[in-house]
């Protein structure tokens, strides 16, 4: 099988032709989003994640209006065109509240995409949140596999749940993302071949992709992280399978790997997302151990990131960075 015993010469051949499709849509450019995260409470208890709600050691935040208002104001200035807010399923968070907030940012950045990162919920409250002007949604699917989903996730959390809520998003007009975790534990090579044919078939706009990296307070903390290595060649795999997706090197690729986001883009990537929460939250929002929060992910180090890329041939662009049909 091709991911099974795929090489070092498989891997290279693999991200030549991903760039190749990627330059075709997207040319040289990288697309930066202001990821915020909003808040860290959340109502799940899912095995893998540093912010689950039995996790007595997390230290809880969200952020105000005003807080979110303010992240958009700086991200603005640096150039961000994007705005992704990011939080676990926070009650807090009603569509009311979320449409305000939501319509204030449109209506003081209208050149600006919104994304929104915030789990499952109704179609009625996707429809009212996309009304409000939302233009994209992330949804990990996390595993394309009902068994090994229902092994990651408590019983309160449906596999057919999360594909109804993705069929949903993309019915009401969102952009969707979705994404799994590579190397999360159980999965064999039969499941992510699995993922890479749901990516096929659900055709989605985006997709996010990382290496599982463990949280000590969880119940996989003992479980070896994913393979950096592994999920680069994925990267290539997917621009192939799509090649006009929209392609994050994320966080957690970063996270275990020092260049794994300049990795990342050179095997098909052609998004990254700093950080622009406030500095006094982010080490809060540690999905898994050892997140990178204070350093070269932040958006206030969005010129060290146009350095880095440029010096492997790409530029970040401002640009909302829509999906290229």
């Amino acid at each position: 099988m091709l991911i099974k015993n795929y090489s070092s010469e498989l891997m290279a051949y693999s991200a030549e032709k991903a760039r190749e499709e990627a330059k075709k849509h997207y040319g040289n450019e990288i697309y930066i989003r202001g990821l915020i995260e909003i808040s860290n409470f959340c109502k799940n208890d899912c095995y893998y994640c540093g912010i689950r709600k039995s996790n007595k050691n997390c230290n809880r935040y969200r952020l105000s209006k005003d807080e979110i208002l303010e992240c958009c104001k700086e991200g603005y200035e640096l150039g961000f065109r994007t705005f992704v807010l990011q939080g676990g399923e926070d009650s807090y968070y009603t569509d009311e509240v979320l449409c305000e907030i939501i319509r204030e940012i449109k209506s003081e950045y209208p050149d600006c995409a919104v994304t929104l990162s915030l789990g499952e919920r109704s179609k009625e409250s996707y429809q009212s949140l996309f009304d409000a002007g939302a233009d994209r949604y992330l949804l990990r699917h996390e595993t394309a596999v009902k068994e090994h989903y229902e092994k990651l996730h408590p019983d309160s959390l449906k596999f057919d749940e999360r594909m109804r809520c993705l069929r949903q998003l993309k019915e009401i007009g969102y952009q969707v993302g979705c994404g799994f975790m590579v190397g999360s534990p159980y999965q064999t090579t039969e499941y992510l071949a699995k993922d890479l044919k749901f990516i096929e078939e659900f055709s989605p706009h985006m997709c996010g992709i990382g290496p599982f990296i463990s949280h000590k307070d969880t119940p996989f903390k003992d479980e070896k992280s994913g393979s950096a290595e592994l999920t680069v060649f994925l990267l290539s795999l997917i621009r192939l399978i799509k090649p006009n997706i929209l392609l994050p090197a994320t966080t957690a690729l970063g996270t275990l790997d020092e260049k794994g986001r300049e990795k990342g883009v050179l095997a098909g990537a052609n998004v990254v997302m700093p950080n622009l929460s406030p500095l006094s939250v982010r080490k809060k929002y540690m999905l898994y151990d050892n997140k990178i929060s204070t350093g070269q992910e932040s958006a206030q180090c969005v010129e060290d990131l146009k350095k880095r890329l440029k010096e492997i041939g790409y530029k970040v662009v401002t640009a909302r960075g829509d999906c290229k049909e």
